[in-house]
């Protein structure tokens, strides 16, 4: 059965952090995640997760989007140490890494040794705190164009040659729906190196009901390789925050 975590930034977008996290364990869920950490009161937060027993899945690195960047490795590491420290008394061990967009007049390569450096520093930080990275690929066609890191093989590529327990990829299914699709055939493939799942449906990035991607299929798919981390719902409801997932569980 998968362990669903609801990405709250995708739910009652009116309310505040801290209520949303009440709502979502509400309805039955045992996890929650959210994207930087900068923008949030974290104690009300924290509040909110110890009265209600939720546990926190994943918090995206500060600064975002920013691994790809000529001249910040000071600054990214930084930004990790600063996460681990922000996400520790959460009690959540995942950081969510997104690279950034291809660098001007620079080849892939060139960018890619650059990444791994980085990354080598950012994951020996991860382990030293008991963390993990979850590297994410993005689609470069409709959410995210420019973006550097696209495909399950690039990612794979990279957490290879880091070659650290603590760097895992966050494997998006909407996101490389739309830039690759074999969904099933690439979980298989780099099930070894996943530390982080995302969902939502395609087009649109809405419900889990009704698009491309048949999500009874895949969460079986994501039992049977023996992954036993959280399923992220990442998507914009359509039908009410409530309604939506509910929906979602039902198929889990």
């Amino acid at each position: 059965m998968a362990n669903l975590s609801v990405c709250i930034e995708m739910f009652w977008p009116q309310l505040p952090y801290d209520e949303r996290v009440r709502r979502t364990a509400q309805l039955g869920f045992t996890a929650y995640e959210f994207w930087g950490w900068k923008n949030k009161d974290l104690n009300a937060v924290r509040a909110a997760q110890e009265e209600t027993g939720i546990a926190l899945a994943a918090v995206a690195l500060e600064p975002g989007f920013a691994v790809v960047h000529p001249s910040n490795e000071k600054e990214i590491v930084q930004g990790m140490i600063d996460t681990v420290n922000v996400i520790r008394p959460l009690n959540c061990t995942s950081v969510i890494v997104t690279t950034g967009d291809v660098v001007a007049g620079e080849s892939y390569e060139i960018t890619r040794r650059r990444v791994v450096r980085k990354l080598r520093k950012m994951a020996a930080v991860a382990a030293d705190n008991g963390c993990k990275i979850c590297l994410e690929p993005l689609n470069p066609f409709v959410d995210h164009k420019g973006y550097w890191l696209t495909t399950m093989a690039q990612a794979a590529d990279i957490v290879e040659e880091v070659d650290s327990p603590a760097l895992t990829i966050l494997y998006d299914l909407y996101h490389q729906q739309i830039t690759e699709g074999n969904l099933i055939a690439n979980l298989q493939r780099f099930a070894h190196q996943i530390g982080h799942i995302h969902t939502a449906g395609v087009p649109g990035r809405h419900e889990l009901v009704g698009g491309e991607n048949d999500y009874g299929v895949l969460l079986r798919a994501i039992d049977e390789v023996g992954y036993r981390g959280y399923v992220g719902l990442e998507f914009r409801p359509t039908i009410g925050e409530e309604a939506a997932l509910k929906q979602a569980l039902s198929l889990a």
